[in-house]
C-alpha cells in the first residue's frame, strides 16, 4: 500500500486550513473543528449560526470542483479499505470525538495554536492512535481490512 508524498500540495492545504481557522476565529469567535461544525449544521441552534456552518461546508464540498475548473485535473480519492472498514472506522472516530471533546482539526489546528493543554494532550493521543493503527494495519494484519 504505497503512500504518495506531496509536500507542496500538503503545505498549500495546511496554509488554507490555517487561514480559514484564523478567519473563523476572528469573525465569529469560533474554533474550526470539522465535526462540531457538521454537528451544528445538522442540529442548528439559530439561523445565523447555521448560515456560516452551511457556507463553510459548501466550500469544503465544492473545493474539488473548483480545483478541477482551475487545473483541468480531477481530484483522485483512493480508499484502500472495504466499506465495512470505513463504517467501523467512522463509528470509532465518532466515539473518539465525543469522548475527546473535539476532533483533530479543532484540537490539532486551533487548540494547539491557542496553547490549550487539553488540545495538546488530545492531539498527542490522536497521533499515537494513528501511528498504532497504521502499524497494525500494514505490518500485523497486512493491510487486509
Amino acid at each position: 500500500m504505497p503512500t504518495d508524498f506531496t509536500p507542496f500540495a500538503s503545505l498549500g492545504g495546511g496554509i488554507l486550513i490555517g487561514i480559514a481557522s484564523v478567519l473563523l476565529m476572528a469573525n465569529f469567535g469560533r474554533v474550526m473543528g470539522a465535526t462540531g461544525i457538521l454537528a451544528g449544521f445538522l442540529m442548528p441552534t439559530n439561523r445565523d449560526d447555521w448560515a456560516w456552518r452551511a457556507s463553510l461546508l459548501a466550500g469544503m464540498v465544492s473545493a474539488p470542483a473548483l480545483y478541477w475548473l482551475v487545473s483541468g485535473q480531477s481530484v483522485v480519492v483512493q480508499v484502500p479499505v472495504s466499506t465495512i472498514a470505513m463504517i467501523i472506522g467512522g463509528l470509532i472516530v465518532g466515539v473518539g470525538v465525543t469522548f475527546g471533546g473535539g476532533c483533530t482539526s479543532g484540537h490539532g489546528v486551533c487548540g494547539i495554536a491557542r496553547l490549550s493543554p487539553r488540545s495538546i494532550v488530545a492531539t498527542v493521543v490522536f497521533m499515537i492512535a494513528a501511528v498504532a493503527t497504521v502499524y497494525v494495519t500494514r505490518h500485523v494484519i497486512g493491510g487486509a481490512i
